[in-house]
């Protein structure tokens, strides 16, 4: 038997934008469908809003999302902030997503691409576990851990 985990962010009205960046970033194929689609009224607030989005790319990337409803304002659900204070990682976010590649050639690339306009919380370098090792807040406040994993 198989079993495959999905990261699933809970965006408060920025689902569509952070998939669309996501799915610029990682590549694969965006699937959005808004609240109208799934039987909301297009004539209320909110009906434009995502339900249902996923990025599925075919180098194993997957990512899903939704827009709380009636909720604005950005940034991902639970929000915090995470920073390096003394050589420690200290956060008051319920998650990060991780993302481990082979080589630091393949990860340096995703990282530049989501390092735009991100907090940068340890730079992308070599570490005592990891040929690199680093961490950066999204725009759209997401964290993520990126490691250099080989086989």
């Amino acid at each position: 038997m198989t079993i495959q985990t999905t990261t699933h962010l809970n965006f408060r009205g920025d689902a569509r934008a952070a998939l669309g960046f996501y799915q610029s970033v990682f590549g694969g194929h965006l699937v959005v469908n808004t609240y109208a689609e799934f039987g909301m009224p297009a004539d209320l607030p909110g009906s434009d809003k995502i339900v249902f989005g996923l990025v599925a790319a075919e180098n194993g990337f997957r990512l899903m999302g939704y827009d709380i409803p009636g909720e604005t304002g950005g940034s991902i659900a639970g929000g915090g902030s995470t920073r390096r204070e003394n050589n420690t990682t200290v956060t008051d976010q319920a998650l990060f997503v991780s993302i481990g590649s082979d080589t630091l050639d393949e990860i340096q690339g995703y990282w530049n691409a989501l390092a735009v306009d991100a907090v940068i919380v340890e730079p992308l370098a070599a570490s005592a576990w990891s040929a690199g090792f680093g961490m950066l807040t999204d725009r759209f406040g997401v964290t993520w851990s990126f490691s250099v994993t080989p086989a």
